[in-house]
């Protein structure tokens, strides 16, 4: 066995109210000049307003010039509304994509060139040196659990295409996690997202790559997300749903450093050239991924069956997900949602460029993604 690194340092303050920690926290960091880093939706809701509300004490911007997939470009104008404030701190708030865009903000108003230069496989990569001004995140979906996150995907202007930014010095310094942020999220969006922080916990447990201490969190995560996911979407109000669904969002992402699979590096395909919102995405390739890795480690769909108290064992899990799907309202296929065969050569070679399938339970060649699309068209 080879050597292994194991790490988990994010401080996680979880619970209805956690919101209201914030300035306190900043404060006794003694920092007074936040900008806070948003969408465009949330930054035009009263959520936002009523957060601003317990920053007493601070002086604060705001930047919701995040929309869609986050893009370089959104990061360069967070981090020149950084230092038109002359901010000493970061707040993110929001959904994956408003905390992605947070978390490189610092990087990119503190360091020269353009935020694509430090994506990891950059062939000129730039290392990240200076010291980040200090970050905290605040979750107000329960998906990509982008919050605990060492890592920022954001897309090319030009081409679309995802790029990772990835560094533990990335990481929010705390991360106060307050599933009544998520109360007003529609039904969709709360279905959405739910299923990515599903897919995030089963494929991180289906990875053959080692980490028992993350499939331990995924299996968990699973579960959660198992009994609470239908109950959040039909039932918004229900605190202990919501705090579940944001408990089992953390897990994924946190499960996740052990790798994904091949449903991501479809979904991600689909993102950048139908623009698919990313957890829906991942709902509608789930199901043919998953067949078609069942066979090669039918051992861990059954430990999936078994946590999730499906029926019947491994070989229901599949047509358990998609009752679930058919539950919170996510139905049809890729070609329901805007795609077609036409899109096929540029999802496939965006797929099989994706990192993610690397870890998948079975490898993955072009032809396989271009079936894997069919079968889910």
């Amino acid at each position: 066995m080879s050597l292994a690194n194991f790490s988990f340092p994010t401080a996680i303050q979880f619970g209805p109210g956690a919101r209201k920690e914030v300035a306190a926290h900043l404060l006794a960091q003694g920092l007074k000049r936040p900008l806070i880093v948003t969408d465009r939706a949330l930054g035009a809701l009263p959520v936002l307003e009523e957060f601003r509300s317990h920053l007493r004490g601070l002086d604060v911007a705001v930047f919701s010039g995040v929309f869609g997939n986050p893009t370089a470009s959104q990061v360069m104008a967070g981090a020149a509304a950084f230092k038109a404030h002359r901010a000493d701190c970061v707040i993110g708030f929001g959904g994956g994509a408003a905390l992605d865009v947070a978390k490189v903000v610092g990087v990119a108003a503190t360091h020269e060139g353009d935020i694509i230069e430090y994506v990891w496989d950059h062939p000129k990569v730039r290392a990240i040196e200076k010291e980040l001004p200090y970050f905290v995140a605040l979750p107000t979906t329960a998906g990509t659990g982008s919050e605990v996150g060492r890592s920022s995907v954001v897309s090319e202007d030009a081409t679309h295409l995802k790029r990772v930014v990835f560094s533990p010095k990335i990481l929010a310094r705390k991360v106060f996690a307050d599933p009544e942020l998520t109360l007003a999220l529609p039904p969709h969006v709360t279905a959405a997202t739910g299923m990515d922080a599903l897919t995030h916990n089963i494929e991180s447990y289906l990875s053959p790559a080692y980490h028992p201490l993350c499939d331990g969190i995924a299996l968990e995560g699973a579960r959660i997300a198992a009994r609470s996911l239908q109950r959040a979407v039909q039932v918004p109000g229900d605190i202990a749903a919501r705090s579940d669904m944001m408990m089992a969002s953390m897990m994924g992402a946190i499960a996740f450093q052990k790798d994904l699979g091949a449903v991501h590096s479809c979904a991600h395909a689909l993102g950048a050239v139908c623009d698919l919102h990313h957890g829906l995405a991942n709902a509608l390739m789930i199901d043919a991924v998953l067949e078609w890795n069942h066979e090669r480690v039918p051992e861990k769909f059954e430990e999936l069956a078994h946590v999730c108290r499906v029926p019947g064992g491994g070989k229901a899990f599949v047509p358990w997900l998609k009752q679930l799907k058919q539950s919170i309202g996510i139905t049809g296929t890729l070609s329901s949602h805007g795609v077609t065969r036409e899109h096929f050569p540029k999802l496939v070679d965006i797929a099989f460029k994706d990192s993610c399938h690397q870890t998948n339970p079975r490898p993955c060649t072009a032809q396989d993604f271009e079936r894997l699309f069919a079968a889910a068209m």
